[in-house]
């Protein structure tokens, strides 16, 4: 190892003495070269003419980006060059270019970004390439790009220095296009059926929308302290209140919460509430949305994914979460899930803490968590979570101690929460004083009384229902990722010792 950074430091003291160079003859980093071609543009357009065509035609392009291959050959040589699309040969003569340009062309180094004007032709292999008329070096590369057949080998590595990772991964680039298709479809869907897209505070002074713990920041100007937020939620609805009946937020949201493959302290959810809906409405559209996009991406509705397959085609499946218990433990009764004893025993037996206050709702989630979350493959609508950890949810009109809510599971994971909202603000700020008294009692996840939002709904929140989509978590479904950082352009890391 320690004689790679030997190596890689001789090479970048070489390219910097090149650098030295350029700045003595005149501008080192020129900002006068205009592209007007794209590599793949190119491809595609002139696929399929005969070599003939391109003797008959004179097609000449200007076409720029970061040189990743180079074959000196006396008075000729060939060259790759990358650009966003793709990749096109360049062909360089000496006699063409002239001993000077041509001489400069051999120190060039790979990796370096380099703009090219010339005209179209066909190789005797038939591949299109540039026979070069002029040349010119735009910017100087100072660090060597990894081997060519092995890239990034660390992972590490790969998340710290993303932008090494994009100039040599096709795959990586390829996950962060279908990220961004994905964002487009989920907002495009969203606004044909006229949701109106907003922004709310990133920072805010009480943390609300979801039980978990924030990170908290400082307002100089106003002295005051302030947290990042942990969800959209509550402005959102404070949006249905001033009259605006469908609305959504697509942007970062931040939980000071751990690491896995499945979790990142800074993610990307998609909420969106509609007035006059309930969470059966929702649960239709969240499927329609969902089969919807993986159709867009993959152009099918079987996703292949870690080795198993999903099917998006059929009707996704809904269950209770007290069936899904019994239909995943098949040793277990009703009659003992509906007793807090029993049940505190069977969470026990599970390994799975239990606290003394801890109510039946909650016990019944630990053990759904524990038994069933992995094994709902195929996408799973689980409904009817106890009132006791939804404190947003509005409660079942036939049994006040479920809610109406849902959360999609797919390949074992959870990828959408929802539920028809709680209106009533009486029951929203009760449920607002349990939260507090969980957090005295030393829950760091619980939720904060807020006193503002209950005054929003004084006002009157019409009846509606709303949907929160992990971004990230569907992206790593649709591209076949195994960690969340795999879809993260610039994840947080640990700070590096020497990042020289």
């Amino acid at each position: 190892m320690e004689d790679q950074i030997q190596d890689e430091n001789k090479l970048i003291a070489l390219r910097r003495e090149k650098l030295a160079e350029l700045r003595a003859q005149g501008n080192a980093y020129p900002n006068d070269f205009r592209r007007d071609s794209m590599a793949l543009d190119l491809h595609e357009k002139y696929a399929g003419k005969e070599k003939e065509w391109f003797n008959d035609n004179l097609v000449t392009v200007k076409v720029a980006g970061r040189l990743i291959a180079k074959r000196i050959m006396g008075k000729a040589s060939f060259a790759r060059l990358k650009d966003q699309s793709a990749e096109i040969q360049l062909f360089l003569q000496r006699d063409a270019l002239g001993e000077d340009i041509y001489s400069q062309f051999k120190q060039y180094d790979i990796g370096d970004i380099v703009g090219a004007e010339g005209e179209l032709f066909q190789t005797k292999t038939g591949e299109l390439s540039v026979r070069v008329k002029q040349i010119q070096l735009l910017t100087k590369s100072l660090r060597p790009l990894p081997e060519k057949y092995h890239g990034l080998a660390d992972q590490e590595l790969k998340y710290r220095q993303r932008y090494v990772d994009l100039m040599v991964n096709e795959k990586s680039r390829e996950t962060f296009r279908i990220r961004a298709k994905t964002i487009n479809y989920l907002r495009q869907f969203l606004n044909e059926r006229g949701y109106l897209e907003i922004e709310s505070p990133m920072m805010q002074s009480i943390p609300g929308g979801a039980t978990a713990k924030p990170f908290v920041t400082h307002h100089n100007a106003l002295d005051i302290e302030l947290f990042m937020r942990v969800a959209q939620e509550l402005y959102v609805k404070r949006t249905i209140v001033g009259c605006f009946d469908k609305v959504y937020e697509l942007n970062r949201v931040f939980r000071n919460e751990g690491l896995s493959t499945r979790h990142n302290p800074e993610f990307t959810m998609l909420e969106y509430n509609e007035a006059y809906v309930d969470y059966n409405d929702y649960m239709d559209m969240t499927e329609e949305m969902i089969r919807g996009v993986v159709q867009h991406i993959l152009g099918t509705t079987t996703v292949e994914y870690q080795g198993e397959s999903y099917d998006f085609g059929k009707s996704f499946e809904r269950l209770t979460l007290f069936d899904s218990i019994l239909k995943f433990n098949p040793t277990l009764s009703a009659d003992q899930l509906n007793d807090i004893a029993q049940t505190r025993q069977i969470a026990r037996d599970l390994k799975i803490e239990v606290k003394d206050d801890d109510g039946l709702g909650k016990i019944q989630t630990e053990i759904f968590e524990a038994t069933v979350e992995d094994k709902l493959k195929n996408p799973t609508f689980i409904t009817s979570y106890p009132a006791e950890v939804s404190p947003l949810s509005r409660p079942d009109d036939n049994n006040p101690d479920i809610t109406d809510r849902f959360e999609l599971f797919i390949g074992g994971r959870e990828l959408v929460n929802g539920f028809s909202e709680l209106n009533d603000p009486e029951i929203q700020a009760q449920r607002f004083k349990e939260q507090v008294e969980l957090k005295d009692a030393g829950d760091d996840e619980a939720m904060y009384y807020d006193k503002d939002y209950i005054r929003a709904l004084e006002y009157g929140l019409p009846p509606n229902a709303g949907g929160g989509i992990g971004i990230d978590r569907l992206v790593m479904l649709l591209t076949d990722s195994t960690s969340i950082r795999d879809v993260i352009l610039f994840p947080h890391m640990r700070p590096e010792a020497d990042v020289s």
